[in-house]
């Protein structure tokens, strides 16, 4: 039954939904906040794609930018619940954001700072 547990708390606990009937001093900020950040990233990714389209030095800007608006993606179902398969897809999803951002960066676009 251990192991049982063990995969059941790795892969699909929910550890916070909206509104849980907690304090709404947590729960409001955190719900908007998780939505506000969702427009950031997704925001963030027109902006790598509008660059692409305007320059297109690579395919891989492409992937850049889904990687960004996928993350935006998992902060829009993060303000409404949060299991452990989303911790663990926002994880992957951010290594290949600082992966592909790295690359892009480095390879493309080295006078750029900001995205």
């Amino acid at each position: 039954m251990g192991l049982k547990r063990l995969a059941q708390d790795l892969w699909f606990r929910t550890w916070w939904t909206y509104p849980s009937g907690g304090p709404p001093w947590i729960e409001i900020p955190y719900h908007v906040f998780n939505l506000f950040e969702g427009a950031v990233w997704t925001l963030l990714s027109a902006l790598v794609l509008r660059r692409y389209l305007r320059h297109r030095r690579s395919a891989v800007e492409l992937a850049y930018a889904l990687a960004f608006f996928t993350f935006g993606l998992t902060d829009f179902r993060e303000a409404y619940s949060l299991q452990s398969w989303l911790i663990l897809a926002k994880g992957a999803n951010l290594l290949a954001l600082f992966w592909l951002r790295s690359f892009v960066i480095r390879r493309y676009y080295p006078e750029s700072k900001l995205f």
